[in-house]
């Protein structure tokens, strides 16, 4: 793996426009140097301006989160890493917006979350995939995915076979749609949790360690259906990971590091 950090070139084609294809690494206190230096940025669906984050119950300077800028643009794969206590998680619920930032905001495509009504981002905006799957266990695979199309509201003729396209859209064939999830393998669990976060069509696709629970051959086919959704449905796949093989896979990759770290520097 190449690491673009230290001379912050961004490989072009032709037109001079950036080469989707090719990573960066980039951590927290090194984002806002890169914006200023990489001005070619386009479609950025998401941005994280000086976010910060600080628990109710926390000490004064006792910050889970502390100052993370980053962008994050439609049709590229990005990965989220970092040690345990970096704040991946807090992170990730401020994307979703089942928290609010302490200081700081995070924009969705041009709006600040502050201002939007979160319950419309969460179901028809954003498409979340856990890495449990969190399906209906006594529901088929096609059944949780139209349930995921009632919840947003959604308006189809044939939900059904809306369902069953979306299922062959991320390797299943129909003849899945009819089983209980219970009778699926892990891999097939989660290629029908992507389905459903794809049922209400959302521009950005946010996966909390999508494939810690699966072999290394399902990891990489469940990792080309994310890539897929992002360089051929131009959406903003976002994974919050500690895999290697997910890091090598993405196009850009952005490095948490613990608040007590960046402060002994």
């Amino acid at each position: 793996m190449t690491n673009k950090k230290k001379n912050n070139y961004i490989p072009k084609d032709k037109l001079g426009n950036n080469f989707v294809h090719k990573k960066q690494t980039i951590n927290n206190n090194e984002e806002k140097e890169s914006k200023e230096k990489n001005t070619s940025l386009k479609n950025i669906i998401l941005s994280i301006k000086n976010a910060s984050y600080r628990y109710s119950d926390a000490e004064e300077n006792d910050y889970a989160l502390r100052d993370v800028n980053f962008d994050f643009e439609s049709g590229k794969t990005y990965a989220i890493r970092g040690r345990s206590g970096t704040g991946k998680t807090t992170l990730l619920s401020l994307i979703s917006g089942l928290e609010r930032c302490t200081e700081g905001e995070i924009i969705f495509d041009g709006k600040s979350l502050k201002n939007m009504n979160l319950d419309k981002y969460r179901n028809s905006d954003i498409g979340i995939v856990f890495q449990s799957y969190n399906l209906l266990p006594f529901m088929t695979a096609s059944e949780n995915i139209i349930l995921s199309m009632d919840v947003s509201g959604l308006k189809i003729k044939n939900k059904r076979e809306k369902a069953i396209e979306l299922m062959e859209k991320v390797g299943l064939k129909e003849n899945y749609a009819d089983r209980k999830v219970l009778r699926l393998s892990g891999g097939e669990q989660q290629r029908v949790a992507i389905a459903r976060s794809l049922s209400y069509n959302p521009k950005m696709i946010i996966a909390d360690e999508p494939t810690g629970n699966l072999d290394k051959q399902t990891e990489t086919e469940i990792l080309e259906i994310f890539k897929k959704l992002a360089h051929e449905g131009n959406k903003c796949v976002i994974i919050v990971t500690h895999s290697q093989n997910v890091c090598d896979a993405v196009d850009v990759i952005y490095d948490l590091k613990k608040i007590k770290e960046e402060n002994n520097k």
